[in-house]
């Protein structure tokens, strides 16, 4: 049967190993797939797409192998790696995403987002993203050598974990009405987001919010077929 994946949020990075290995396997069982979908935060850090880190090479290449296998790739930028470029997703076979965006999902038209744009209680976070967002400023960090991009993106990890550790749980969610006028605005009844790091189905007076989990003791994917829509976790080997 048809069907179609999404992932998102696996941060990947050399100290994680199990993880990388974890998406290499996932790549190889699901080769036969109409498409996958990539939501964000593939890397927990991304410095541009002339990385020449080991990792980079690793997942590209693993990526690039699944794309030419058949499947339909696609990969939308997130709050970690929102330097992730055409570039890099040419190389790999695939397809770069604007956020939001809307797909035809087996007849039905789903929203797909990252989901750090509905966290609009987060006001910090939303000036930060504001920011970061602009030409100006991505093209004058990617200006910079590969080694101090490295050294800013060490140091604003840190000041997020530091500063996320501050806030209200609440807070770092979405928010309610933003969901429902999204919905509303894109004129569909079904999403599909990650960043959250909150696995679940919720039902909103606007539609259905599928969220995506994130990937580290254990990983999560949503398989869509013609006839259901369903998502599944599973181990992670350490």
């Amino acid at each position: 049967m048809p069907a179609t994946y999404f992932i998102s949020d696996l941060h990947l990075e050399a100290t994680r190993p199990a993880v990388v290995r974890a998406l290499r396997r996932f790549l190889l069982e699901h080769q036969d797939c109409d498409a996958l979908y990539i939501l964000g935060d593939l890397f927990e850090v991304w410095i541009g797409d002339d990385d020449d880190s080991s990792l980079a090479r690793e997942v590209k290449e693993m990526l690039k192998r699944f794309s030419a296998a058949g499947p339909r790739l696609y990969l939308m930028q997130g709050n970690r790696d929102f330097l992730l470029g055409k570039e890099f997703c040419q190389q790999v076979g695939g397809k770069l995403l604007g956020d939001p965006r809307v797909v035809n999902l087996y007849g039905e038209p789903t929203l797909l987002l990252h989901g750090d744009s509905l966290c609009t209680r987060d006001t910090e976070y939303q000036a930060f993203r504001k920011t970061t967002r602009t030409r100006a400023w991505q093209t004058e960090l990617l200006a910079r050598s590969l080694e101090e991009r490295r050294t800013l993106a060490r140091e604003l990890r840190n000041r997020s974990r530091e500063a996320n550790s501050n806030k209200a749980e609440d807070i770092m969610d979405v928010t309610p009405s933003e969901v429902d006028r999204a919905l509303l605005d894109h004129e569909v009844r079904q999403m599909i987001h990650g960043h959250t790091h909150r696995p679940a189905r919720h039902k909103h007076p606007a539609g259905t919010r599928w969220v995506l989990g994130d990937w580290d003791r254990e990983g999560w994917y949503i398989e869509a077929t013609p006839d259901d829509i369903s998502l599944i976790n599973f181990e992670i080997k350490q």
